[in-house]
Parts: structure tokens; sequence; C-alpha cells
């Protein structure tokens, strides 16, 4: 089987924090393989560039790794209710892998982080998946069957994972949200299986 790429960026750590549990999930699924990615930042000035390969952490994500997923986890922090400006620049250069057809009928699911409980998590989540439907992908939330979902005090929604981390960005993910985030990967994961057997 291809590898579920999570595909992410992290600015202070959380979202990173989120991938990894996420990688967990998928990987509970014999056979299946997690592939985490992330997106260099954006700079407002022309000659700002980031290095071709990342000092630390995961890999710059390239078009191939979406190419050759069985499935995608995309995962940003909140910025006013939408998706951080990297992850999007890096979507908006995916033109060539929609004429090709190459995220047609593969699950995906979305995730994010917060500083605040009402900072956006829903609508970050729900704008991260209006492109993904474009490309022809099958959206996997999380069910109510995941009782953490009913019992969060914290992060946590039907339309993925998510995270709380506080005004300072430093709050450890709570056990229901490490649990949510297991259970997306996993979810995502089991759905790829499916539909390639």
């Amino acid at each position: 089987m291809k590898p579920i790429l999570i595909l992410y960026y992290s600015r202070h750590g959380a979202t990173k924090n989120m991938a990894q549990k996420i990688a967990y999930g998928v990987e509970s699924v014999q056979g299946m393989n997690a592939l985490l990615r992330t997106v260099p930042s954006i700079s407002t000035q022309c000659e700002a560039v980031e290095p071709e390969v990342p000092e630390t952490g995961d890999c710059y994500a390239q078009l191939t790794d979406l190419e050759n997923c069985s499935g995608l986890i995309l995962g940003s922090p909140t910025r006013f209710g939408n998706m951080a400006a990297p992850l999007k620049y890096f979507i908006d250069s995916t033109s060539n892998s929609w004429l090709k057809g190459a995220l047609e009928n593969k699950p995906a699911a979305c995730f994010t982080s917060s500083s605040s409980m009402h900072g956006g998590q829903e609508s970050t989540l729900l704008t991260m998946m209006i492109p993904l439907l474009h490309h022809g992908m099958v959206f996997t939330g999380l069910p109510y069957s995941e009782s953490d979902l009913s019992s969060t005090q914290s992060g946590g929604t039907p339309y993925g994972a998510s995270h709380v981390a506080g005004p300072s960005e430093n709050t450890s993910l709570t056990d229901e949200e490490t649990r949510l985030c297991k259970a997306l990967g996993h979810r995502v994961a089991s759905f790829a299986m499916k539909l390639n057997s």
C-alpha cells in the first residue's frame, strides 16, 4: 500500500505534535504507513527563502508525495478561521495534480490547533477541506462513536481532530485530543485499505 500522507504546517509545534499522534493511528492499521511532510514558511520579503531541506524535522512536501499517497490528512494552525498561509500556498500549487486526477477517490481528513477554545477550529477544518473536495477526495471526519467527542473539554470535533494550545501555545495535548488524533489516523488508513482492496 502507498502511504497515508500527513501534510502539515506548524509554527510553534502543536500541529506537528498532532501530526505525530495521527501517524501512530495510521500505523495501527496493519499494512499502512504514515509519511509526515511539512511546508516551508513564506515571507513578505521576496529575497527571503527557506533552505531546500529543513535543518530539523520532517522534509518539505513535493507534489509527487500527493500523487503517491493512498490518503491525505491535512493539518494547520488556525489563522482567523482558515488554514495558515504556508499550507494554502502549497495547496494552491497543486493544479497539475488536479488536472491528472491524482487525488480522486482517496480518503482525506483535516486537523488543526488554536490558541483558544473558540479560535476558529471548526471553520478552519471546513475551509481546509474545500480544496480537497475540488480534488475529488472523500472526506472522513470523526463519528460520535468516538466517545471522546462527547466528553472533551478541550479540542475535538466531528470535522476532524483539534487541539487547544493555549495563549502561550505551550499546552500539551490532552488525553482526549491524543485519542482523537489517533482515531483520525486509524479511520483514514482503514478507509484507504478498503478503497484499495
